[in-house]
């Protein structure tokens, strides 16, 4: 998704630029209005040319778990403004990306056959963390089909040590 990617970026780096220090605190907010805007009934709601911005607004800010401090109020009526409620999931993504990349943080997401306790996640975290050179903040997610091991995405690198990996590389093998 090139395009919203694009028109997603101007929103995310002025909002950056606004945060400034705070840049970490608008990241909840800024998550939680992308999941909000992420539901098909508001995507509907919000394109409906005879719901006011106004409204759409204040259903937004209605459904949120806490209020918006005055710089998410200013920023989410812009985006109402100018009709880009859809590309608030990828805002989010890049902002986050900034703030990342001002802390030395990155994310990265844990692919695993089986649940991982604490102790295992430290180690993998520790591990992952050299791997990659920078500080990670993982995010577990269960996927049975790997069969075992794991796959991590960091950005766009991916490390990939589950045995659903290592059967197609063999699979590749045979077959050439």
């Amino acid at each position: 998704m090139a395009e919203l990617a694009t028109i997603a970026r101007p929103y995310a780096e002025a909002l950056f630029q606004a945060a400034g220090a705070q840049a970490g605190d608008a990241c909840e907010w800024l998550d939680e209005l992308a999941a909000i805007a992420a539901e098909p009934a508001l995507a509907a709601f919000a394109a409906d040319p005879k719901v006011p911005p106004d409204q759409v607004f204040d259903v937004i800010t209605g459904v949120m778990k806490a209020p918006l401090p005055e710089i998410g109020r200013r920023f989410l009526r812009t985006v109402i403004d100018n009709g880009r409620i859809a590309a608030l999931p990828e805002i989010a993504r890049q902002f986050r990306e900034r703030v990342n990349a001002q802390r030395g943080v990155a994310d990265a997401t844990v692919e695993s056959a089986f649940p991982i306790d604490a102790a295992q996640l430290a180690e993998l975290q520790g591990v992952l963390e050299r791997r990659f050179g920078r500080q990670l903040r993982l995010h577990v997610q269960l996927r049975p089909e790997l069969i075992g091991g794991v796959r991590v995405v960091v950005g766009d690198e991916v490390l990939d040590t589950s045995v659903k990996a290592r059967l197609e590389h063999m699979r590749v093998a045979l077959t050439a």
